[in-house]
């Protein structure tokens, strides 16, 4: 898990649903952690929110063998 001195840095997966006109968020390594907003700075606290609930009350140790890598996008035929 990276680090910035003593805080620990989380990845966020950031999508946009048009439907809703609402970005989405979640962080992999943090599987409890997902919220929504409807621009990206009010995201990004929500998910500093959700980070700092998840940590207080879930056992984050166990999970911090889960490394982001990145992204890939998969094409499918239909």
């Amino acid at each position: 898990m990276p680090t910035n001195g003593h805080n620990r840095i989380y990845t966020a997966v950031v999508e946009y649903d048009a439907e809703s006109k609402m970005y989405i968020g979640s962080v992999p390594s943090l599987p409890p952690v997902h919220t929504q907003a409807a621009n990206l700075d009010e995201l990004r606290s929500r998910l500093k929110e959700a980070i700092d609930l998840c940590l207080e009350d879930w056992d984050a140790s166990e999970h911090e063998s889960i490394e982001f890598i990145g992204l890939q996008q998969i094409e499918v035929e239909r």
